[in-house]
Parts: C-alpha cells; sequence; structure tokens
C-alpha cells in the first residue's frame, strides 16, 4: 500500500505577514520572501518548513507530505480510484498533487526528498551526567545551557477534526499513515513509518484548523531558553514545561498571535514497524503545569 515518507510543511493563512513572520523568526527558526509569501525553514536545514500566506483571518491553507521520488502518478491513479477529485495547485505553492480531505483540508503530495536535519553538535546539546552514566567531565555545563533555541526541524502537526475515527480513517486509508495511539475522546496520533511516535494527528474541534504545530529542540535547555525569549518577545502564554504521555516528549507550547499553538520538543519516543498502538484513559502530561482552558479550542472562524 502507498504510504506517505513523512511531513514536509504546512501553510497558513495569516491577516499580517509581518506579525507572522516576526512570530516564527523570535521562535528560533529562519524567514524569507518569496513573492507574496514568507517561507520558514530551520537553521541549517534546506526544506521549507512553513509558508505563511496574507489574508483576511487565520487559517490552515494546507498540509504538504512528501512522496517517493517519481512516484506521483501512482499516486495519482490511487487518488482517483478512490474517488477524489484533484485540483489546481495554489499559485503560492506550486507542484505535486493536491485534493482535499473529508473535512475540506488541502492536502499536498509532493514528489521531494525529506532534506537531512541539522546536527546536534557540541552547539546545539551536551551530554548529560544521569546517575553514575558520566559523559560529561570537566565542562561547565551552566556556560552553555544558554544557547537560544534553534529547531532542528518540524516534528509534527495537530489539526481540529469533528470525527476522530472518521479523519483515522481518510488519513490511513488515502496517504497510509499508521495509528500510533491515541487518547480516547481526545487525541489520535500517527506515524508515517520507523522514526517519530507521531508526525501528524487530531484533536476534537467544531471544525477544522490548525491545532498545533511540533519543533524538534536540542534538549530541555533550548526548551526553557526558548519559552524564556518568547515571553521577553510578548509571548507569553503558554502551557509547559511537561512531558507528554503518549510520543513521551518534553514539551513547551506558546499561543501563537492567532489562538494556536507551537510546540518546542524534545525526546520523542522512536518506533519501529513492530510497534503496537493502543487506546489509552490518560492525561496528555505525565508532569506539567495545569493545561490552559481554551488548549483545545478552535479559535479559526468557522467556514462559511
Amino acid at each position: 500500500m502507498l504510504r506517505v515518507k513523512g511531513l514536509l510543511h504546512y501553510g497558513l493563512q495569516v491577516p499580517s505577514l509581518d506579525a507572522g513572520e516576526n512570530f516564527y523568526s523570535s521562535f528560533g527558526l529562519e524567514t524569507s520572501e518569496r513573492g507574496n509569501a514568507v517561507v520558514v525553514r530551520c537553521d541549517g536545514r534546506s526544506q521549507d518548513q512553513t509558508l505563511l500566506m496574507e489574508g483576511p483571518a487565520k487559517r490552515l491553507h494546507h498540509v504538504a507530505f512528501a512522496v517517493e521520488p517519481g512516484s506521483l502518478p501512482e499516486w495519482q491513479r490511487h487518488l482517483e480510484g478512490l474517488g477524489l477529485k484533484l485540483l489546481d495547485a495554489p499559485a503560492e505553492a506550486p507542484g505535486g498533487l493536491w485534493l482535499r480531505d473529508h473535512e475540506g483540508n488541502l492536502i499536498n503530495l509532493r514528489d521531494e526528498a525529506i532534506a537531512p536535519w541539522r546536527d546536534f553538535g557540541t552547539a546545539d546539546a551536551q551530554d548529560a551526567n544521569v546517575g553514575d552514566r558520566i559523559r560529561r567531565v570537566d565542562q561547565a555545563r551552566w556556560l552553555t545551557a544558554t544557547e537560544k533555541a534553534r529547531p532542528q526541524r518540524l516534528g509534527h502537526m495537530l489539526i481540529f477534526s469533528t470525527d476522530l475515527d472518521a479523519s483515522e480513517a481518510f488519513y490511513a486509508r488515502t496517504l497510509g499513515l499508521h495509528l500510533s495511539d491515541r487518547i480516547r475522546g481526545m487525541a489520535t496520533f500517527m506515524n508515517s513509518g520507523p522514526g517519530d511516535h507521531h508526525v501528524f494527528g487530531f484533536v476534537p474541534g467544531t471544525h477544522p484548523g490548525l491545532h498545533h504545530s511540533s519543533w524538534t529542540v536540542a534538549d530541555i535547555d533550548q526548551i526553557a531558553m526558548g519559552a524564556r525569549t518568547m515571553a521577553a518577545a510578548g509571548h507569553s502564554k503558554g502551557w509547559g514545561l511537561g512531558r507528554h504521555t503518549l510520543g513521551s516528549n518534553l514539551f513547551h507550547y506558546i499561543q501563537d498571535p492567532w489562538g494556536s499553538w507551537i510546540e518546542y520538543s524534545g525526546d520523542m519516543d522512536c518506533i519501529t514497524e513492530n510497534w503496537q498502538p493502543n487506546d489509552w484513559d490518560c492525561p496528555p502530561a505525565v508532569w506539567s503545569p495545569e493545561m490552559p482552558a481554551d488548549f483545545i479550542t478552535n479559535q479559526e472562524e468557522k467556514p462559511a
């Protein structure tokens, strides 16, 4: 069965490109202009991770997935065989195949190889001393723990869904994503094969929209420094520091200017084809401050 290779980027329509560029730059990402859009990338990685496009209101514009290079004709036959209509590419993001999911979200399949991640060298992360496992000797960690957050890659994203089961079924049948785990009635997490516990998923909402994007950083120091930097830039509303249950990653979220969330993340579970998904009755975090009351509230305008 065909399966996407991973998450490439997402497109976001925002009321102000200047506000979007400032927010993502403060988060530790590189921004540049391309035509009428702002392109967001990670330092040292030659892959678009977010495209910002200007519009009257903030909304999720599209989600782009990577497929095997040269496989687009096979994907076209697959999608048309499912009765899905292929669409013209928007001017801001030409290329690939375009379609809408069962709730109207725009999906882009691109036959692009996923770019290598920037290595976590000594400028990014230091070995930790844990118990009698000594990895760092004659080095004062505090002197290097002030490195600002430098996201390595877009790790995953979650979107709102009016029907978690229907969304899981659509993305499994259409894109070949596999179930990783579920928190019953609260979240569904899906993977694109061996690697991160999840690259995509869903939380319940009254209408479609972006819930959050998650960006991998080197260590807990960069998570904390990122939160501090964002607060100094005027983006203090967040949730963290904590460790999630499903995926196990350390996290700190910041609310963006339009009501969605962006996450610094590290230490995600790595899975293989042997992973067995489960349904869980558990909170979203093992430990953390109290989750904001509006954390799972879709603040995007409902489509007409």
